[in-house]
């Protein structure tokens, strides 16, 4: 009778590994009305992504396919879907919680790891062209000067980022 009650933790549900994180905690509220996903102007341009379905699918525990898709990418976070919602869910919120536990995961979209690959090389998302740095001089701005990528490498290693991998690219 003793081992019954001294039985090991069991794997907390999808639903509940978003609930328990910051932004996530009002997923529960959510009962499929659609609000959302009327008022959502990239699921009007776009047929991948569908807030209602994000959430429907996080709620039924459906991981795999709410982290290894792109749909939680295409979020503009315009926050209309939050502002209609009858339930107050906090849509923006949610997907930005399913976002972060996608980059846990490993799951983030092929950009993220060049914007690594540039901060670590060049300690700039984007480097400077000549084009740029003619034009600055001729609207009379100074020069960009290097960047120390000593202190930015030192941060990236800290959080894990100086090894960014990018995914295999679907097909």
């Amino acid at each position: 009778m003793l081992h019954h009650n001294v039985k090991k933790a069991e794997a907390i549900s999808f639903s509940e590994e978003v609930t328990c994180r910051h932004g996530g905690e009002t997923l529960t509220a959510c009962y499929q009305c659609g609000t959302c996903a009327s008022s959502c102007p990239v699921a009007r341009l776009d047929s991948r992504f569908n807030p209602r379905e994000i959430l429907k699918l996080a709620l039924l525990g459906e991981k795999d396919e709410v982290l290894s898709g792109d749909a939680i990418w295409l979020c503009t976070s315009c926050f209309n879907c939050q502002e209609r919602c009858p339930q107050n869910v906090e849509i923006a919120e949610l997907i930005f919680a399913l976002r972060n536990i996608a980059i846990e995961a490993g799951n983030s979209p092929n950009i993220y790891a060049d914007f690594g690959g540039a901060l670590i090389a060049d300690g700039r998302i984007v480097a400077i062209s000549k084009f740029v740095e003619k034009k600055r001089e001729e609207f009379g701005l100074p020069p960009l000067k290097p960047v120390g990528v000593e202190d930015l490498n030192k941060i990236l290693e800290a959080t894990g980022f100086t090894k960014p991998e990018q995914k295999e690219a679907s097909k």
